[in-house]
């Protein structure tokens, strides 16, 4: 989407119907955002506060939350590291690794499906289930055995009690439960926004780029390199909804990353959207990330088998990634299964260093230094 197409669609919004119970709760939340960025939906049932989203933010950092309280939220969502981690993939607090890369929580609000290949999980709230409980593999290690306990870890603590009440009046008789840590988390996910990089100057007329980030420019909203068509949003992706949205967009792709036997297959556990529905069609069909941010997120692609930008724009630009040995060797450029929209472009070298160029324009160094999405554990004790 060009910048006067997101400017368009910027006046467009703001006339438009509101979506029930979204724009009330972004409303008294007072959403701080450019003007082509609607406010994201809000579930009726969990609207915003601030008091909520400072809730949140504590229990997205505290690793009492964890089973055997090793790990938090936060030990696979780093902010310098526009809360991703740096790692392939997860490692849960047993041990266990996950099959994908960790996906940033960022801009999370605006996400039609979360996680990686699942149409079902559509609310943070529910998304969270996931790594709360899941069991294969173990993440967080909630279970029915701890739940009691670790509720009981939080009742203890009187800053809590007092947090908890005040971010969830209307639950008097008992404010901490999982039910109220769940919503109260999803809070604070929903209020990391990330909004303030130079494409976003540039978008407000701020800035100018330079000759080589314009060239970039030009090429990802261009039809040679046609990276729009999946990351095309006004947050770079292709499921972005908001509060006005009535009928959300889901797609998924097949990239032409692997091809293992031939007739496109992905290797197991990671298959994405076939998984779910069991529909050959579907197979290595995952949801475009948003590339905001996308410089310092590595490593790259659902199971975090491309370790540098660089790559990526290589297997794009070859239409798809070629593994010459091991288990996953295959073509994926010449799989059947391969979407449409990933056709070979031959990009020169420097057409690729003007795509990074304009990339690395993503990045939103506010984001990853804010004191608001800062471990509020470390500044306690810092000031101690």
């Amino acid at each position: 989407m060009s910048r006067a197409a997101i400017l368009a669609l910027a006046a467009a919004l703001a006339s438009g119907p509101a979506a029930a119970g979204g724009q009330a709760a972004a409303s008294s939340w007072g959403w701080d955002l450019p003007k082509y960025i609607p406010p994201p939906r809000v579930p009726a049932d969990n609207p915003m506060s601030e008091d909520k989203f400072q809730l949140g933010r504590r229990l997205f950092f505290d690793k009492r939350l964890s089973g055997n309280g090793i790990i938090s939220c936060a030990s696979c969502h780093l902010q310098e590291r526009a809360f991703t981690d740096g790692r392939v993939v997860g490692v849960g607090s047993t041990g266990d690794k996950t099959p994908r890369n960790a996906p940033s929580i960022v801009n999370s609000g605006w996400r039609a499906t979360l996680t990686w290949a699942n149409p079902a999980l559509v609310t943070l709230e529910r998304q969270m289930e996931n790594p709360l409980y899941g069991d294969a593999p173990i993440e967080m290690g909630v279970n029915d055995a701890n739940k009691a306990e670790i509720v009981a870890r939080f009742r203890a603590d009187a800053d809590y009690r007092r947090w908890f009440a005040e971010a969830f009046p209307e639950k008097s008789a008992e404010p901490i439960s999982f039910e109220t840590i769940i919503a109260a988390i999803s809070a604070f996910e929903r209020g990391v926004i990330s909004f303030d990089s130079r494409y976003d100057r540039y978008l407000q007329g701020e800035i100018k780029f330079t000759e080589q980030e314009q060239r970039g420019h030009d090429l990802y909203f261009g039809e040679k390199a046609e990276c729009h068509h999946c990351h095309g949003s006004v947050d770079l992706d292709d499921q972005f909804q908001h509060a006005k949205t009535r009928d959300p967009e889901t797609p998924f792709h097949n990239t032409g990353l692997y091809d293992i036997d031939g007739k496109g297959a992905y290797p197991p556990p990671n298959r994405g959207l076939f998984d779910i529905t069991g529909d050959p069609d579907d197979m290595g069909k995952f949801r475009a990330p948003s590339l905001r941010n996308i410089a310092v997120t590595g490593p790259y692609m659902h199971d975090g088998s491309v370790a540098t930008l660089e790559e990526v724009i290589d297997i794009y630009s070859r239409g798809g990634r070629k593994i010459e040995t091991g288990p996953h060797a295959g073509d994926g450029a010449m799989s059947p299964l391969k979407s449409g929209l990933i056709v070979k472009i031959d990009l020169s070298a420097q057409e690729k260093a003007d795509l990074l160029a304009f990339l690395k324009t993503l990045t939103d160094e506010t984001l990853l230094a804010s004191p608001r999405f800062y471990d509020p554990w470390k500044t306690q004790a810092a000031e101690k």
